[in-house]
């Protein structure tokens, strides 16, 4: 988690402060619950609320001098509590274990992070519904394995993207359901010393699910598909950012990362336009994938509980979001700017004299009553020439007496339309976007 790939909101998720502010909530709503069973005096509970710190910051640096000794966070945090409660915060933390404050800190904050990113995939997918409507007609060459197959039109990878994107909102809105959830259920989670209203309460609190089973730890299985969705996020980001890379190369240059006055592309070659924006993308993508191996491994934890699956957490957790954030950003800021070059899908459409309508060339053959096998080698005979020799294909099906005998020159002329590839387009469209748009 670094200044250069990060964004501010994000980033203050994870800063110690806010960490402070949720465990003193989770403690205070705690004592809150146990004043109205009657464990603790009721004005135990408001004294807490009154004379705590409403801003924890100030007291980062005192907390961290004090798990110096103590070598024990939620002890630092609780001692440096008790400095400015005073006597009533011998009420604090009745019959709760770390955890229970650790674990239902983490599901707020991940809550919270949900919800930037949430707002993040709208922008994005506002950005994509956008360019795909505004080149809806605009017709490119689609490639299967890289080379030239048949006729689509740019918007229609837009809107390829954007449904994926759509997928992956829905995915991250249950991922968030399922980690919101609060334990405080005390020592090995049997409740033997605070009572389950007690979690109840919080967990309304804090605007959080139950754990219906904690042992000590809210189980990491939640976590594991939390992560798991925000690396299918990212390679959903790799996937439009290695589109756009492979249409700025030179040979294609059918899109292209807007470049600002002033970019420098190289500092050897004055001439260049990197896709630069699209790699870091792709970089970035990696990392956030490479937060999820470690979560699924901290499923398995040691019977009720082991602190294996802490270290971890403490660094993938605010490292994956921030990272994520910060790369569903720079996407959004790359498609809004993409300049596209409708000419160049042209050319790059008429490159093969007309080899993307092989396929029609076909299927017309063996509707004039000529078998599949040998309508395809007579396609295929007339398609080499031009990869071999740069001829025009259909000059060449012209010439062919076999193919003529079953379809006319006029006849081959007609099936030589771009519009027969696009007159489906607005059905897509309206699967993806639906009616009203």
């Amino acid at each position: 988690m670094i200044p250069r790939y990060s964004r501010p909101e994000m980033v203050a998720i994870w800063e110690p402060a806010n960490r402070f502010r949720i465990w003193f909530e989770i403690e205070a709503h705690a004592c809150d619950a146990l004043a109205g069973l009657g464990v603790i005096p009721k004005q135990a509970a408001k004294d807490i609320w009154k004379k705590a710190p409403k801003d924890w910051s100030p007291y980062v640096a005192r907390i961290d001098e004090i798990e110096r000794t103590t070598k024990h966070d939620v002890i630092a945090f609780l001692t440096c509590l008790a400095e400015h409660v005073g006597e009533p915060s011998r009420f604090v933390h009745q019959g709760m274990t770390s955890s229970d404050v650790l674990d239902t800190c983490l599901s707020v904050q991940l809550c919270e992070a949900s919800d930037i990113l949430l707002d993040d995939l709208d922008k994005l997918l506002a950005a994509l519904k956008k360019r795909a409507f505004e080149h809806k007609d605009s017709v490119c060459i689609g490639r299967s394995h890289g080379i030239h197959a048949e006729p689509v039109t740019f918007g229609l990878k837009f809107a390829r993207f954007y449904a994926e994107m759509q997928r992956n909102r829905e995915r991250l809105l249950a991922a968030k359901k399922d980690i919101a959830t609060c334990a405080i259920s005390g020592a090995v989670g049997t409740f033997a010393n605070i009572d389950p209203h007690v979690e109840e309460y919080v967990a309304e609190k804090l605007g959080l699910a139950v754990e219906p089973v904690s042992t000590q730890v809210i189980p990491r299985d939640r976590h594991a598909l939390y992560f798991a969705t925000l690396g299918v996020i990212a390679s959903s980001v790799e996937n439009i950012a290695l589109e756009i890379r492979h249409s700025q190369r030179t040979e294609v240059l059918e899109a292209e990362e807007f470049f600002s006055k002033g970019q420098k592309g190289s500092s050897a070659m004055p001439h260049k336009r990197n896709p630069v924006l699209t790699e870091n993308l792709t970089g970035l993508a990696r990392l956030v994938r490479g937060f999820v191996t470690p979560a699924l491994e901290n499923v398995a934890l040691w019977h009720e509980r082991d602190i294996s699956h802490s270290s971890v957490e403490r660094m993938i957790a605010p490292d994956a979001t921030v990272t994520l954030d910060f790369a569903l950003t720079r996407l959004t800021n790359v498609i809004e700017k993409l300049v596209l070059y409708p000419e160049n899908m042209q050319r790059n459409l008429d490159k093969l004299g007309g080899l993307v309508f092989s396929q029609r060339i076909l299927l017309a053959l063996t509707q004039a009553g000529v078998s599949r096998e040998e309508s395809y080698s007579l396609v295929q005979r007339n398609a080499m020439k031009v990869w071999e020799r740069g001829a025009n294909f259909l000059d060449e099906l012209k010439a062919d007496k076999e193919v003529t005998a079953h379809l006319k020159p006029k006849a081959l002329e007609k099936l030589f339309d771009l519009a027969y590839h696009t007159k489906h387009v607005d059905t897509i469209f309206t699967r993806v976007f639906g009616k009203a748009s």
